[in-house]
């Protein structure tokens, strides 16, 4: 198992390489985060051993869960929250994570901040954007991108650094590439109104199926679970209730 993780990112760093080198970029801009939903604690800390120690969580239950079981090992980890936040999920969440990738909503962020003055934290996030246009897809639309990180920027506990969008499910790449350059697109415009408190470092997108699109798009973070680890034995519509359908996720 060890030798086959091992195996996986060795072809997904070659993966990462070739995008790279096709858009000009280096590849030590772009951050793999590992998508372990489902994955064992055991198996995670391999691909930890190997340099992967970013790991993004879809469901609080579950990270909280893996770290208990993990002990002294989880500190050697980073912590993301990738799932879509619910409100009576932000007190388990705020405390366990360093980052939060999928805000999308002020609700959220007001119950956030209130968590956060409790615990005197503060918490890096990324702004969802619904770059593909389907219902089936959480996030702020794109026409209303620039307001909300404005709206957002005024919650100081809160630190803004850049967005996160979940690519079409389509085997139509340059509909797929399109949408990655919109997020891309809506991170130049944002940085270059110089919003006070907000960074637009990070362009989260791209994942199993659909990376190398987006780090020729500018991707800095891709997600990915399914190339590194194998295929999941539990249902990807377990980890996201209320979404129409789970094809999408079986990009991760």
């Amino acid at each position: 198992m060890e030798h086959a993780i091992e195996q996986n990112i060795h072809q997904v760093e070659e993966r990462i390489s070739r995008a790279c080198r096709k858009a000009g970029r280096a590849p030590n801009e772009v951050q793999v985060i590992l998508a372990t939903k489902t994955v064992q604690p055991e198996r995670i800390l391999e691909a930890a051993k190997l340099g992967y120690t970013i790991v993004g969580e879809n469901r609080i239950q579950e990270a909280r869960r893996k770290i208990k079981q993990m002990g002294e090992h989880a500190t050697e980890l980073e912590w993301h929250y990738i799932g879509h936040m619910q409100s009576n999920k932000v007190n388990k969440v705020v405390p366990v994570v360093s980052m939060v990738q999928s805000i999308d909503r002020i609700k959220i962020v007001q119950k956030m901040t209130r968590r956060l003055k409790k615990v005197d934290k503060t918490m890096d996030i990324l702004i969802q954007i619904n770059t593909s246009g389907e219902d089936s897809k959480y996030g702020v639309r794109p026409a209303e991108a620039t307001t909300f990180v404005e709206k957002v920027s005024e919650y100081e506990r809160l630190n803004v650094k850049g967005l996160m969008t979940i690519g079409l499910f389509s085997n139509d790449w340059p509909k797929v590439r399109k949408g990655f350059a919109q997020l891309r697109q809506h991170r130049d415009a944002i940085a270059a109104r110089n919003i006070a408190g907000v960074q637009m470092e990070h362009l989260s997108m791209g994942m199993t199926n659909d990376f190398e699109l987006a780090i020729e798009e500018g991707a800095t973070i891709v997600r990915i679970g399914r190339a590194i680890f194998g295929e999941r034995d539990i249902p990807d519509s377990y980890y996201w209730p209320g979404i129409k359908g789970d094809s999408y996720h079986q990009e991760i």
